[in-house]
């Protein structure tokens, strides 16, 4: 369910900057959250990006600190989903809420478009937000990908071959049963949130963000019958790669490591939630409309 929050005293602000507008974007965005007196804190790279591009607001604001972010009431991506993503395992485990500014194209986890922030802004700061509580998936530490707080994603855990490689072949348990061997180009692990995403693109189902469920879809699998699957979300998921070549991918919403040939993936719900803020008012069933033009004759 949606939970409301209504104080918003200080900020965080998190992005891209290589977003074609950022820096203007980031001005107005800066510019509106001082004159209804919000203390503002930015994220290292931006700061200083800002500043080398003499953005004069940024001279009110302060470089965030680690210690900083724990006292956050909102953090404001700007950017895309890609941005939001990245945002999401800089937030961790913190559950601090984040607020989406899209300056890229279709997106479905940020909320304000870039020709409307001043206003957006004004209204979330003047009636508050309500936030929606996404899973993330943890993967235990594997092949390059060795820092346990980089091993969790909010959209997708896929296992891929290498671009050079044949066809892998992925055995796949749950909680410690056989389920099938998928001989695919890779096999995406998935969370509601990301079965919009690269889940969608291989004919996944779309779930409710608040489903309690994970996906389990093939990458172009060999065989007409291995089709995508969707079970419990408290299931021990556990993946074992075979193959010609010597290493296999694992990416994390993105974030790609190498992984040896014969390893075991271990895949399971994690123990803390994205918080993603919205405007009042909104719903996910209005986002599935609008992003995917349901409706609507070509």
């Amino acid at each position: 369910m949606a939970e409301n929050y209504s104080q918003i005293k200080r900020v965080a602000i998190s992005g891209s900057i290589h977003k074609v507008g950022f820096t203007d974007a980031a001005t107005e965005l800066i510019d509106t959250l001082h004159s209804h007196g919000v203390e503002i804190f930015v994220e290292g790279k931006v700061y200083n990006f800002l500043q080398k591009s003499d953005v004069q607001p940024i001279k009110d604001c302060k470089m965030l600190s680690d210690k900083d972010l724990l006292s956050m009431d909102l953090v404001l991506s700007l950017g895309g989903d890609g941005t939001f993503l990245k945002t999401s395992q800089f937030v961790g485990a913190l559950e601090i809420p984040i607020l989406g500014i899209n300056l890229g194209h279709l997106g479905f986890l940020v909320d304000i478009s870039g020709d409307e922030i001043s206003s957006a802004i004004e209204t979330v700061l003047s009636e508050g937000f309500i936030t929606e509580r996404r899973s993330l998936l943890q993967m235990r530490p594997v092949g390059e990908c060795t820092d346990p707080g980089k091993c969790n994603a909010l959209n997708e855990i896929a296992v891929l071959k290498t671009d050079s490689s044949s066809m892998i072949k992925v055995h796949a348990y749950v909680n410690g049963e056989f389920l099938c061997t998928y001989r695919a180009d890779g096999l995406i692990v998935s969370t509601p949130t990301g079965s919009t995403a690269y889940a969608m693109s291989v004919g996944a189902s779309i779930l409710d963000p608040e489903s309690q469920d994970i996906i389990l879809a093939p990458v172009s699998p060999h065989t007409l019958n291995q089709r995508p699957i969707i079970i419990p979300d408290d299931k021990l998921i556990e993946l074992e790669i075979e193959g010609r070549s010597s290493n296999c991918i694992v990416s994390l919403d993105g974030r790609s490591y190498r992984c040896p040939i014969g390893s075991k993936i271990s895949i399971r719900k994690a123990p803390f939630s994205t918080l993603v803020a919205w405007r009042k008012g909104h719903t996910y069933f209005q986002t599935l409309r609008g992003k995917l033009m349901w409706g609507q004759v070509q």
